[in-house]
């Protein structure tokens, strides 16, 4: 049964549990190691016992990939080409713009917008297959102009491969773990070195990254999936139907809502229960609901923002445009009610990697952005420097820095 308490309990829920890193990364510390020392080797040898590789490499076949995406159901082919128009296009918007400008005369400045060389995107096949975080992962990538786009899945799962070929990827590989991480970040004979490694896993993937952020580019740290809701009224069984959404991807996760009506709140927790009995996944959900999850009553909408931008969630429901304004940490926000969460990890565009554990007062979730380096540039004609000379050099020597005082100065007086 789902707990349903005032909001002076909300601070205890609200307080995330720390990630049980430390064990996980003296857990995958030797995988790292032995990855970097004995490159494909180890690679096979751990690809083998932790993902069931059956084949002399962990690359895999492109006849293997021609023939998945031959048998993807119709249904599921015209579903992937649908979510993957709104996701290039919102991909697309996100891309920083390249630019001059003439900041006063003789002063011209600006960026260039360039991407990176490799990356990799890392898919989850485990309890739940996730062929949409492929498409969430990789097209931002090819929007960004990527020229070599590298997928790690540790299952053979035909819809990951078929979406793999749907997508034009032919670098995909069988390998999970901290040593797929591995690979991506040092390189082998097999798997190429890239810049940037993306997408969620479980707890020894992130430790993996985290210890090896630095040597290769990573988006963030992973941690368990989370929603809180906003709701001052509502349809029960739409706001159960959004919490239970959550709660099943893991029993880590959690589902919160904030509503300042209580027969509101004993309306979702009966239908939170309802559901939960015909929900085929609910012996992962109800876990989620029981140990993670609650029903928050509070005074105001304004303690429900309060309490939202606190808590930085990584999805975030709200009823309405009007409160857009005072958000200022989510990873990702859901307007009105014919938004759900499910939307947005599926079709309608925006990126469904997204910062959890708080990560969202830092950033926002994955985009185009992350696969692009935003590099800046400027041009002075002789006056401009003339110009600027004075506080150029005023400022070098008041730093210490004569030599840079003086590549100004033999500029101009020869």
């Amino acid at each position: 049964m789902i707990r349903i308490i005032p909001s002076s309990g909300a601070a205890k829920l609200l307080k995330r549990r720390a990630a049980r890193l430390t064990e996980a990364e003296d857990t995958v510390r030797p995988i790292l190691a032995a990855v970097r020392e004995r490159g494909d080797k180890a690679l096979i040898d751990y690809a083998r016992r932790f993902d069931g590789l059956d084949r002399k490499t962990v690359r895999v076949p492109e006849r293997e990939l021609a023939e998945a995406a031959k048998h993807l159901p119709r249904e599921l082919r015209t579903a992937v080409l649908a979510a993957a128009k709104n996701i290039r296009a919102f991909a697309a918007m996100q891309l920083p713009r390249e630019r001059m400008e003439s900041l006063e005369p003789g002063l011209c400045a600006g960026q260039i917008v360039r991407p990176l060389d490799a990356v990799a995107a890392y898919i989850p096949s485990g309890r739940y297959p996730l062929p949409s975080t492929l498409m969430m992962t990789a097209i931002p990538a090819q929007v960004a102009g990527v020229p070599r786009i590298c997928v790690a899945s540790p299952r053979p799962v035909a819809a990951i491969y078929g979406v793999a070929k749907m997508l034009g990827l032919s670098d995909v590989f069988q390998m999970g773990g901290a040593h797929a991480i591995a690979a991506f970040a040092y390189g082998t004979r097999t798997v190429p070195k890239v810049d940037r490694i993306v997408g969620p896993g479980n707890i020894y993937v992130a430790a993996a990254k985290k210890l090896l952020a630095g040597e290769v580019g990573i988006d963030f740290i992973a941690g368990p999936t989370e929603i809180l809701i906003i709701a001052e009224d509502g349809e029960p069984k739409v706001l159960a139907a959004d919490m239970l959404a959550q709660a099943e991807h893991d029993v880590d996760a959690a589902a919160i809502l904030l509503t300042t009506s209580e027969p509101l709140a004993r309306a979702v927790a009966a239908e939170v229960e309802r559901q939960l009995a015909v929900l085929p996944t609910a012996p992962v959900a109800s876990k989620a609901i029981a140990k993670n999850s609650a029903i928050v009553l509070v005074e105001s909408l304004d303690e429900a923002i309060e309490l939202a931008n606190d808590f930085a969630p990584e999805h975030l429901s709200i009823p309405s445009m009007s409160l857009l304004g005072e958000i200022r940490h989510a990873g990702s926000v859901f307007v009105g009610p014919h938004s759900p969460e499910a939307a947005g990890d599926y079709a309608s565009g925006p990126n469904h990697v997204l910062p959890t554990s708080g990560a969202a007062r830092l950033r926002g979730g994955l985009s185009a952005a992350d696969f692009v380096k935003v590099i800046s540039v400027q041009k002075l004609s002789a006056a401009a420097l003339a110009r600027l000379a004075p506080a150029i050099t005023t400022l070098a020597r008041a730093e210490g820095l004569e030599a840079h005082a003086r590549s100004v100065e033999v500029r101009r007086n020869g």
